[in-house]
């Protein structure tokens, strides 16, 4: 038998295939258990041994050429299938946008990056901290007394393990502790804001048991009160964009500061609804509590790991929520955190819409 000319032939007919289906058949007419070379291979074992040792290697070298030539065929035929495949499905890039936006920036996002932009320009940094927090950072070294109502059960989420240093852990309650992680890491002076989601144990139209908060803290030399209120009316005036917000400072308590205030604004009745802006003093007018602040307690200060006698300091916090409820004309909290598409697209933003204080840190879509 000529074992060249069936190779050429064989090699022959594999390059001539013209599909997946056609080289199938051709394996299956070569190396199936019924095919051509499988049979050749067959007669091998009733050669003599002179036989087998001359014919054997030119079978055993027809059966490779074909299988190599076979795996070669198949190969660029499935690249020329995926080529085709490829050409078929383009994508036509220069295609319009759709008319209507398909995704929106949620409120309390926007009113996020309202907010760093507005303390950016007046040299705020952004600074981040843990969620899940240990009694020490949430309590303690904000100057906040085992007796004091805010570590109660009912207020607090509490976890059953304590840390490696038998501290109890929780869900933050306010976003206070970052202002002791950033005394600690970065010493004075500082001036940050920190935004972030906190949780307490509450739930009605104005309350959720996670929602939102924002705390402002500057720690340099000679800080006074006033500094304080000039940082809280810029900052108002700025996000309601407004230039008659007018502020009123009320003392109060809180455990981290001393002194401390409450902040009121000013509003009007207008068609029956609240407008900021304008003396809460004058006829149809009232005034609104909006967040707490105060100067930073001696103790915290020491907490955070600096000199009182040296660095004075200002603090403050305001729920992001309620900035977006007032500023946008939302009534219930609650809303925020049903995932409505329809809630959404009402009060969205386009995610082109990026606050700046030259185009308007408010401007809606």
């Amino acid at each position: 038998m000529d074992y060249a000319a069936s190779r050429e032939e064989a090699l022959a007919r594999i390059a001539q295939a013209q599909d997946l289906d056609a080289l199938e058949k051709l394996r299956v007419e070569f190396l199936g258990k019924q095919g051509s070379i499988s049979g050749l291979l067959k007669t091998l074992g009733g050669m003599s041994p002179e036989e087998r040792q001359s014919t054997g290697p030119q079978i055993h070298a027809l059966r490779e050429a074909v299988s190599d030539a076979l795996a070669a065929r198949k190969e660029a035929l499935e690249g020329a299938a995926l080529d085709a495949q490829l050409a078929r499905e383009t994508i036509d890039l220069s295609l319009p946008a759709p008319d209507m936006p398909r995704g929106t920036i949620h409120p309390v996002s926007q009113v996020m990056d309202e907010l760093a932009e507005i303390f950016a320009d007046l040299g705020f940094a952004v600074a981040t901290g843990p969620e899940i927090e240990d009694d020490w950072h949430n309590f303690t070294a904000l100057n906040i007394p085992e007796s004091h109502p805010a570590r109660a059960m009912h207020d607090t989420f509490y976890f059953p393990d304590k840390d490696a240093e038998g501290r109890a852990m929780l869900l933050r309650t306010h976003t206070s502790p970052v202002q002791i992680r950033a005394m600690l890491q970065q010493g004075a002076p500082i001036r940050i804001i920190a935004p972030g989601r906190v949780y307490r144990s509450d739930s009605d139209a104005t309350h959720t048991p996670m929602f939102h908060q924002v705390e402002g803290l500057v720690i340099d030399k000679g800080i006074t009160l006033g500094h304080l209120k000039w940082t809280l009316e810029t900052f108002l005036k700025a996000f309601f964009e407004r230039e008659d917000i007018v502020l009123r400072l009320r003392p109060s308590y809180f455990p981290f500061t001393e002194p401390s205030v409450e902040v009121d604004v000013g509003f009007a009745i207008v068609n029956g609804k609240r407008v900021l802006g304008g003396s809460g003093d004058a006829p149809g007018h009232g005034w609104m509590e909006l967040l707490g602040s105060g100067m930073v307690n001696r103790k915290v200060i020491e907490a955070g790991g600096l000199d009182p006698d040296q660095w004075q300091g200002f603090a403050f916090g305001v729920g992001v929520d309620r900035l977006a409820m007032l500023k946008y004309g939302m009534d219930d909290l609650r809303a925020f955190f049903d995932g409505d598409v329809r809630w959404l697209q009402h009060y969205g933003f386009s995610p082109l819409d990026v606050p700046t204080l030259s185009a308007g840190v408010g401007v809606r879509p």
